[in-house]
């Protein structure tokens, strides 16, 4: 893009491996299974709609993911593929009013699993509050303008990202590879990391004799 005040966005593709996201991968028929918005190429602000407890798939809708200290850590080998998109002033601030709308009302939304039957189908199915994490980031540039697929959003696999001509590729490879990402945070130990997550309960009981 020639504009001057053009800006990045960028779009993270992953892989986690896990039992849920290889359910994904069979629908979507995808080498990624998931897909953030990120609106800064140290990936310090990711959106995106998955599992809101790392410990529970089954509960997921809009969230703000965090390579550092949120569900990443769980899975140390996953793949991604960093991709990157100019865009206009006008067309980033318009991302970020849309992603600020959806943070506001987060608690409104849930994941939209019956969407990927739909994908299947080549049927979109299209419901209320309820997004799957492609559908969500493709229906985030489609409001900003940015008009990248003839396709509805709900019919939008993260494939459609990979092959798109307008993304470029910034990485590929292991996530926590990726070299701009803060190693300080990194260097806390994953069991540290573990065990600021557990239960109250179970905490307490692994810090005090009991």
């Amino acid at each position: 893009m020639g504009e001057k005040n053009s800006k990045s966005v960028y779009v993270l593709l992953t892989d986690t491996g896990t039992l849920f996201t290889k359910i994904i991968k069979w629908f979507t028929n995808a080498p990624y299974n998931h897909v953030s918005i990120v609106l800064d190429e140290e990936l310090g602000e990711m959106y995106s709609f998955g599992r809101k407890h790392p410990r529970n798939p089954l509960i997921a809708g809009f969230i703000r993911e965090d390579v550092y200290f949120g569900t990443y850590r769980y899975f140390n080998n996953t793949r991604c593929l960093l991709l990157k998109i100019d865009v206009s002033s006008k067309q980033y601030s318009r991302i970020k009013n849309v992603i600020q709308s959806f943070n506001l009302n987060k608690d409104l939304y849930s994941y939209n699993l019956l969407g990927l039957v739909g994908v299947v189908f080549r049927r979109p199915i299209h419901l209320r509050n309820k997004y799957f994490c492609s559908q969500f980031v493709a229906e985030v540039f489609q409001q900003s303008g940015l008009k990248l697929w003839r396709l509805p959003s709900a019919l939008i696999t993260p494939n459609h990202f990979f092959k798109h001509k307008s993304f470029q590729i910034v990485y590929e490879g292991r996530l926590y590879d990726y070299p701009l990402l803060d190693h300080v945070s990194l260097a806390i130990p994953a069991t540290g990391f573990k065990s600021a997550l557990m239960h109250p309960f179970e905490l307490i009981k692994k810090i005090l004799p009991l």
